[in-house]
């Protein structure tokens, strides 16, 4: 398994090391939620790595080339307008978030993850606003915050 994810970390120069590193700690072929994924990158990573994906953001059109893909559901929700998660009732073996955080919806992610389940999560921490953004403190986890 290291030797693929290796090899896919050359294929894949975007997808944070952090979540090279980690991925191989999902169970493999089993579901795993891409939440705020953006452009995608992670979502390609984790199906050419074998996994069933679901990805969700709010704005999806980055996925039009992949939406064919047997193994990806993709969802198409703003997380932050208040509504219900989508995801109450759905278990995930993984999930992966990067550069994303929305503190209202913690609960439910640990919810939504199944025993056993891996939670990959990168973001940035208080002190990053030295380098740029961001730069809002609403952004930014604070220290043992997670």
């Amino acid at each position: 398994m290291c030797e693929m994810i290796i090899g896919m970390s050359e294929k894949y120069p975007l997808v944070s090391d952090w979540v090279k590193k980690y991925v191989a700690r999902i169970p493999s072929s089993k579901l795993v939620l891409d939440l705020a994924c953006g452009s995608g990158k992670n979502t390609r990573f984790l199906l050419e790595s074998g996994y069933n994906v679901v990805a969700l953001d709010r704005d999806v059109s980055q996925l039009a080339d992949i939406s064919h893909n047997q193994n990806l559901e993709i969802y198409e929700f703003d997380l932050e307008t208040g509504s219900k998660f989508p995801f109450y009732k759905r278990e995930f073996s993984g999930i992966v978030v990067t550069n994303y955080l929305y503190r209202p919806i913690l609960d439910d992610l640990t919810t939504a993850l199944g025993f056993g389940g891996v939670l990959i999560y990168q973001t940035f921490m208080v002190g990053n606003e030295a380098y740029g953004r961001p730069n809002n403190p609403n952004f930014l986890l604070k220290k043992n915050e997670l």
